[in-house]
């Protein structure tokens, strides 16, 4: 042996270096031998560029993609609310943090288990298995079954609560009994939290008390638990692609990993896990019901190289027939909306959402015309 070599001490750096490097050519051993993940998700994990489908990066990355500034949202006591503050919460930022809600943290403890235990099966028998009446399994896109222009690095089960309360036989769950009975008991939280806020900033806007129940049916909300595995490339894909919601408002129980971004003032910034709060984002039929007033907040997800993510979300939104009447948008009932996005995004692999029915300045009827 070389002389030389029986003196050399690597440095501390070196050191810590390589023990860096060692973490995570395992944990990418790790996400790439997990058989619950779906297949692509598995052949990206072991190779930077996959065959089929091969993802462009993402538009958006170049604007603090691994993650921007944390930043402090508006935070409100659910048995207190300040309407002024409410206010001026979803004018400015069209998302806050909400606590005192009333879930015991039990039901989310539970929820949050049994959903890991579910989405840890084999891919093959979540696809299989997850096609009841009340809940489906879905990946690689939040649209469930349209396909976006770019791969959404997620998975997870869609869950329309209206339909689940109408599911009556033990082999309607195959198994999952426990599990929907769980979430219902869940869902009807979230329509309890839902129409608390919808009343609070419905009195703010001084809407019609005869539109109340129309523009929110929150106990025909939609549920979805969503799995972020974790990525090797992970500047290669969104965890989810930038969006706005189609709801009403929607409700995001999030666990201690991170990732959810807002956009403010043109730049991204982190939504911290704060551990026992919810985060309220508004969607864009709340933007529309009140002219614009409020925001829908433009919002996204990224991925992470080291742990899963896991969300609870609960998106609450109008009767179907019921009519939206603005002055900045054409008259439309949340039906057409919803077919609307559907067709855009069947069309294009985006959504265009409220841009459909905005009035040009050049349409809206001038004074003469009254």
């Amino acid at each position: 042996m070389h002389p030389r070599l029986l003196n050399f001490n690597p440095s501390p750096q070196l050191m810590e270096s390589s023990k860096q490097e060692a973490a995570a050519d395992e944990q990418e051993e790790q996400a790439a031998a997990d058989f619950s993940y779906p297949p692509l998700f598995l052949q990206s994990n072991t190779n930077t560029n996959p065959t089929v489908p091969d993802p462009s990066p993402p538009e958006s990355n170049t604007i603090g993609f691994d993650g921007g500034a944390a930043i402090d949202v508006p935070v409100f006591d659910l048995q207190s609310l300040d309407l002024t503050a409410l206010g001026e919460a979803c004018r400015d930022w069209g998302l806050f943090r909400l606590i005192n809600h009333g879930i015991p943290p039990l039901v989310s403890v539970a929820i949050q288990g049994q959903a890991r235990e579910i989405l840890a099966l084999p891919f093959d028998e979540k696809a299989a298995r997850l096609t009841r009446p009340g809940f489906f399994y879905f990946w690689g896109t939040p649209a469930l079954t349209l396909k976006l222009k770019e791969i959404n690095w997620l998975e997870g089960i869609h869950v329309p609560l209206g339909r689940l309360r109408s599911v009556g036989s033990a082999a309607d769950f195959d198994g999952f009994e426990d599990f929907g009975s769980l979430v219902d008991e869940y869902g009807q939280h979230m329509a309890r939290i839902a129409r608390t806020l919808f009343n609070a900033m419905a009195i703010i806007l001084k809407l019609d008390s005869d539109m109340f129940s129309s523009y929110l049916c929150e106990h025909d909300g939609t549920f979805r638990i969503y799995r972020y595995p974790k990525c090797a490339t992970k500047s290669d894909y969104f965890a989810m692609e930038p969006h706005t919601d189609s709801s009403v408002l929607s409700i995001v129980n999030q666990d201690d990993v991170g990732g959810l971004q807002i956009l403010q003032n043109g730049s991204w910034f982190d939504v911290k896990p704060v551990a026992g709060s919810l985060i309220i984002n508004l969607g864009d039929i709340m933007q529309a019901i009140s002219d614009d007033e409020y925001k829908s907040v433009e919002h996204r997800v990224i991925v992470n190289r080291e742990r899963e993510r896991l969300s609870l979300c609960y998106f609450a939104f109008p009767a179907e027939d019921c009519l939206i009447s603005s002055s900045r948008y054409m008259k439309f009932t949340y039906k057409e909306f919803k077919n609307q996005v559907a067709e855009d995004i069947k069309a294009s692999g985006g959504k265009l959402g409220l841009k459909r029915f905005k009035i040009n300045v050049q349409d809206e009827p001038s004074e003469s015309d009254n």
